[in-house]
């Protein structure tokens, strides 16, 4: 690469940069005319944000060095004298000057004349490229988490109010836009960050650090932060003491670049905030430069959609800024987990390889089961209140799938008692995991973003629908009244089908519980939250009805018991839509991954081990095969779930970084057996693998995981850790659960091809399943309604 200084020299001089010796070797020309073509490193070239591209030449390296006298590079019919410095692959070209829209590029040869050419479609770098209209009000955060004041960038009177470093506001920004700035950190002996003197001298207290070419260097970090797309970005690599702010050193960087992603539920509206993953100190230190952003954190929005295009962006600059990387890995939990998995299929050429953590296949899926959660709870302990069943708490389990244990007791039992509900002395899943994401996802009154309060003109914010629906609404579309279309669909459903083929609940249970269940109301109608989302206890005190934790004043119910209660219905539209766009993943997994969790079951987490499963089913319903994918878990069990105090968690070991090490053998591979599959490519620690919490192996191989998605016995690690299942699994439904919107067939047909096992019904009982499923029931030998065909 070259240094700045030459790299300025080149540019305000005039010289033709292929004229610099260094850069291309030879002098001699080709006696006929060179096959040379231009290509874009840095982005596809209808992707191109800002105002420069790095381009490459393709072609034959003996002609390129041989031609390096006769070569000009020509924008929008103006000759330029771009930057020019050495890649990995050849020379990596830096031009600049482009403007906003359609710019052509050429290469010419002084003698043949033009050889290659690439118009490039050049977009701002506030976005957006492809995901359609951006999202206001749009709440700015560099003033809390970075201490920066945004551009001014509006004549209008909304948006986030620009202060002049005092008291007074001199106008407003729309995009929270920043000029990008540098900062040196280094790590301490005692493993922390520490700001670098700046003036060059060297701490004492500053830690050393090995490469992974073997080399010892000072553990000395340069961040680079600013804005793209909008949301917050960070470049961070290895630097040395001395190295100037706009010296974009990559002396100690092995070449490997990480990308890492965040998880969490949100619905946009802001600019989001930034974690010390940005700066991971345990690949920071092998030389690795990451790369991140706000807008790759799944609790600042979940339009994966903006997530992908804020990623493309994002790997865009840094590689104008740095080069071109040897490869790019991923890392991230559980929504980062989710991006990894979304962004292979949508974006092939983002990422070389992931490690998924306690992920799931995508968000848009899970919304599925989670409004499931709270319909089900609330008929345990509200509708079906004097069933003495769901006293028990695993009993609970038989309706929602998921784990329920008394090692954790509801912290709402006493209230629920007080009131006059049923309730159990545990939970089911449902309550600590997912208590809440139904307001968050469904609910547009229920909502609000860091800083809001700011925003002006006063009142901006409250026109806000706080829906994952009205966040994807470029995606989903609105109805006919104007509103998002929604995905959340239950017509058809049989709730606890599998507990009454195994007659754990009856068959009067059943018809009551599938006549009562009810759905959500469309979001239009929806009412604010009450308590413990929205209030206090004394609320509750002076009002019951405020105590609503199953948030039932949004639900669709029986008017007087006996009728059917709606169930909601989603739009086929929307559904189409989620496929069509690439926000549920459908099993395309263009790259090696190694999906690793911790093992989280007995403790209610969300993050439940099922997910691994449910996207490996994908891919081999894709596939045909799911070699690109290994699974990995470990144990974190607490040291005594029987004692329903405080179960103690264990130190847990994370093989994260031994899967980053798997990864980069895996990739060497590839690279040296281009002919063979991902699959083929596999080296022998690529291998399904579950581990005690000391990252000791209890067991690896092909078939440690077989009886989940097979007949097969039960594999070492199946019988270690037991996996759960969701409503709709209970219901009937596949393990990959990405069926919005079942396919139906009549109650006719459900009676007479074993729907329901052994199970008999008589005439009045099957009179009562007519009424509750008039439209018929769910057939999951078919695909979802809404799934594009092909």
């Amino acid at each position: 690469m070259l240094t700045n200084s030459i790299a300025r020299f080149i540019l305000f001089s005039g010289m033709s940069p292929f004229l610099l010796s260094g850069c291309f070797d030879g002098s001699s020309s080709s006696s006929r005319q060179p096959d040379l073509e231009l290509t874009s490193l840095s982005s596809a070239p209808d992707q191109v944000s800002g105002d420069d591209v790095l381009i490459g030449l393709e072609g034959d390296s003996a002609t390129i060095a041989a031609e390096r006298d006769n070569l000009e590079l020509w924008l929008n019919d103006a000759k330029v004298s771009p930057e020019i410095r050495e890649g990995r692959n050849g020379p990596e070209i830096l031009v600049t000057g482009l403007s906003e829209g359609a710019n052509r590029l050429e290469l010419h040869h002084v003698e043949y004349g033009p050889l290659s050419d690439l118009t490039l479609d050049v977009h701002p770098i506030t976005g957006p490229i492809f995901s359609g209209p951006q999202q206001y009000p749009f709440v700015c955060t560099v003033t809390t988490e970075l201490g920066k004041q945004p551009i001014v960038d509006t004549g209008g009177n909304t948006g986030f109010p620009v202060m002049d470093g005092g008291d007074n506001q001199i106008g407003l920004s729309k995009d929270c836009s920043i000029d990008s700035y540098v900062t040196f950190v280094y790590r301490t002996t005692g493993d922390n960050w520490a700001p670098l003197p700046s003036d060059g001298t060297r701490p004492a207290d500053m830690a050393t650090t090995e490469l992974t070419d073997g080399r010892i260097v000072d553990f000395v970090v340069r961040q680079e932060r600013g804005t793209i797309n909008r949301f917050i970005y960070s470049f961070a690599t290895l630097a040395s003491v001395g190295d100037e702010a706009d010296d974009a050193a990559t002396e100690n960087w092995n070449g490997r670049l990480l990308f890492h992603f965040e998880g969490g539920v949100a619905i946009g509206h802001t600019q989001g905030s930034i974690s010390g993953r940005a700066l991971e100190a345990e690949v920071l230190k092998k030389g690795y430069a990451v790369i991140y952003s706000s807008g790759t954190r799944t609790n600042t929005h979940y339009n994966l959609q903006v997530g992908g295009e804020t990623a493309l962006m994002v790997k865009e600059h840094f590689i104008k800024r740095f080069g071109v990387p040897e490869y790019t890995v991923a890392i991230g939990g559980s929504g980062g987990g989710i991006q990894q998995y979304v962004y292979s299929q949508n974006h092939p050429d983002l990422l070389d390889a992931g490690v998924p953590q306690y992920s799931y296949p995508d968000m848009v899926t899970q919304i599925i089961h989670i409004g499931d959660c709270e319909l089900l709870e609330y008929y345990m302990d509200v509708t079906d209140k004097d069933n003495a069943k769901w006293q028990t708490t695993r009993n609970r389990s038989w309706l929602v799938g998921l784990n329920a244990t008394d090692a954790y007791a509801d912290p709402f039992a006493g209230a629920k008692q007080m009131l006059g509900y049923s309730t159990a002395p545990g939970m089911t899943e449902c309550i600590p995991a997912w208590r809440g994401l139904t307001p968050l996802v469904m609910n547009p009154l229920f909502g609000n973003a860091r800083n809001q309060e700011l925003m002006q003109p006063a009142g901006v914010m409250d026109g806000v629908q706080w829906t994952h629906y009205d966040d994807l609404r470029n995606i989903y579309g609105l109805d006919e009244n104007g509103d998002p279309r929604t995905l959340f669909d239950n017509v058809g459903v049989q709730y606890g089908l599998g507990a009454l083929r195994d007659s754990n609940i009856s068959k009067a249970e059943f018809l009551k519980l599938n006549a009562q269940i009810g759905g959500w109301k469309q979001p239009s109608e929806m009412v604010q939250e009450g308590f413990p989302f929205v209030g206090s206890l004394a609320d509750v005190q002076m009002d019951p009805s405020k105590f609503d934790p199953w948030s039932s004043r949004n639900m669709n119910l029986s008017p007087d018991g006996t009728l059917p209660a709606p169930r909601a219905e989603g739009d086929l539209l929307a559904i189409q839509a989620a496929y069509d766009s690439g926000m549920v993943f459908d099993g395309q997994l263009n790259m090696p991954v190694i999906d690793w969790r911790h093992y989280l079951e007995e403790v209610l987490d969300m993050h439940n081990s099922h997910q691994s499963f449910s996207v490996r089913q994908r891919i081999i319903n894709k596939m045909g095969g799911a070699g690109n994918q290994v699974i990995w878990f470990t144990d974190t069990r607490p040291t005594d779930v029987s004692d329903p105090g405080e179960p103690e968690p264990r130190e847990e070991s994370n093989p994260t970084w031994a899967a980053l090490d798997v990864l980069h053998e895996w990739l060497m591979n590839i690279r040296a057996n281009p002919g063979q599959s991902i699959a083929e490519n596999r080296p022998a620690a690529a291998v399904d693998t579950c581990y005690e919490t000391d990252g000791t192996v209890i067991a690896a191989g092909e078939d440690v995981w077989n009886g989940i998605l097979d007949a097969e016995a039960e594999g070492a690690c199946t019988a270690r850790f037991e996996t759960y299942t969701t409503s709709r699994i209970v219901a009937g439904g596949p393990i990959e659960g990405s069926v919005f919107k079942c396919s139906l067939k009549p109650v006719a047909a459900a009676l007479t091809d074993n729907t329901y096992g052994t199970v008999s019904f008589t005439d009045a009982e099957v009179v009562r399943l007519n009424e509750i499923f008039p439209d018929g029931v769910c057939d999951y030998s078919q695909p979802d309604q809404g799934r594009p065909a092909g």
